[in-house]
């Protein structure tokens, strides 16, 4: 029976401690909040997606930009039906939703949390309320850890799963990597992923608030020509700043090397109907409205908000009666509908991201076991390594894993 310190009560740190609890150890777990698992509570839009019920390893890995292959053995050891069929013997029935995303029937994240919380403090094991410092480590090998606070916790084994950088006012603020880098690690430099873009076009700030839905969106690269670098189907938002929304939040995961008006994106507003469908549609919805100035003849087209910028960006006089308007101006107001562009020019803010891309080095970290190479007795789990994956489930599912092999591996 080894004595235990976990330092970080969210997914990750929860899952490793009642991993390792049930396997007879004893377990301290070390969270800086008042109350566990703060960052749980607020994914899914609070109704948190614990995983994605896709159940081949090679999927689950695709989904993985950063490093995916690193965590082969994490997966191979709990996947997806595995966190589904642990979460539901806890008494939380689950059911799955679009994409394959898997929420509590209850759609209540707390049900998730209180159920995690439970299963982390088992017979051996304890959640107490610190920030971790320093660690203590003696002739290479773990001694434990001391707290702001100057309390001392001795342990065999300690499992760093303390997040990433993201969402700060959950406590994720970057502690680990302070703590890892003491034990000479090397952390990648953390970036902000999943996270709304800044875009140059003024009047994104006008439509502040407009959703848009079953649209689609194309991101191309400048710096390679144009290529498409990410295609998606789905939801957006407009913000003062630009925009967000689950379309927008997963692209930006495929965005490195960002700089101003390197990546486009290119919105299809009507995206289920070809240009000529488009045009045929065009000359109904105007054949009832002849007499009309061509600004109020697209209620029925368009959301009212995005009208008075779509006939702006035309070119089109907005006066111009209905009757009036030529074929050249029909297609190429047609042309605005299927390729809305917006120039990105950067992300937001790191605490405004869902996640954190980089962390500590996964080449320092053994894959098997998530026990550190360089200090005996020394784990990682969750966001805190450089690992990161596309929404829907995936974060959640590489927090459970690596929780799961560092509770085990102990």
């Amino acid at each position: 029976m080894a004595n235990v310190l976990i330092i970080g009560a969210g997914a990750s740190g929860l899952m490793a401690a009642g991993t390792a609890s049930a396997a007879g150890h004893r377990v301290t777990v070390l969270e800086r909040n008042e109350k566990p698992g703060r960052k749980l509570m607020i994914t899914g839009k609070g109704r948190c997606n614990v995983t994605n019920n896709c159940n081949e390893l090679s999927e689950l890995i695709a989904n993985v930009p950063v490093n995916g292959r690193f965590l082969y053995s994490a997966f191979s050891g709990f996947m997806p039906r595995d966190t589904i069929e642990l979460i539901e013997d806890m008494g939380v029935p689950l059911k799955c939703e679009r994409g394959n995303r898997v929420f509590p029937v209850s759609d209540r994240a707390s049900d998730i949390v209180d159920a995690m919380v439970e299963y982390a403090t088992g017979d051996f094991a304890r959640i107490v309320r610190g920030r971790a410092k320093e660690l203590i480590i003696e002739d290479g090998e773990i001694g434990g850890a001391v707290t702001f606070e100057g309390e001392r916790y001795p342990a065999d084994r300690v499992i760093i799963a303390t997040g990433g950088k993201s969402y700060p006012r959950t406590g994720s603020t970057g502690d680990g990597y302070n703590l890892a880098m003491q034990a000479g690690h090397t952390v990648i430099e953390p970036k902000p992923s999943l996270v709304p873009l800044t875009v140059h076009e003024g009047f994104c700030s006008t439509l502040m608030g407009l959703s848009l839905k079953n649209v689609a969106i194309k991101i191309t690269d400048t710096a390679k020509n144009g290529k498409t670098v990410y295609e998606d189907f789905g939801e957006m938002l407009f913000t003062h700043f630009g925009v967000s929304g689950p379309m927008i939040l997963s692209a930006s995961s495929h965005l490195r090397d960002m700089s101003s008006g390197r990546y486009v994106i290119h919105i299809d507003l009507k995206p289920a109907l070809t240009p000529e469908q488009l045009d045929a549609r065009l000359l109904r919805d105007f054949s009832e409205n002849l007499n009309r100035d061509f600004i109020n003849s697209l209620g029925a087209l368009l959301p009212r908000k995005l009208i008075p910028v779509a006939v702006r960006l035309s070119g089109i006089d907005p006066s111009e009666k209905v009757n009036q308007l030529t074929k050249k101006e029909r297609r190429r107001f047609a042309e605005l509908l299927k390729d809305l562009k917006l120039t990105v020019t950067g992300f937001r803010p790191i605490d405004e991201a869902i996640i954190t891309s980089g962390g500590v080095k996964t080449s320092e970290i053994d894959p098997k076991t998530m026990g550190s190479k360089l200090v005996k007795g020394l784990f990682f789990a969750g966001e805190v390594i450089d690992v990161d994956a596309y929404t829907g489930g995936f974060n959640l599912q590489i927090a459970f894993a690596t929780g799961r092999l560092a509770g085990k591996s102990v």
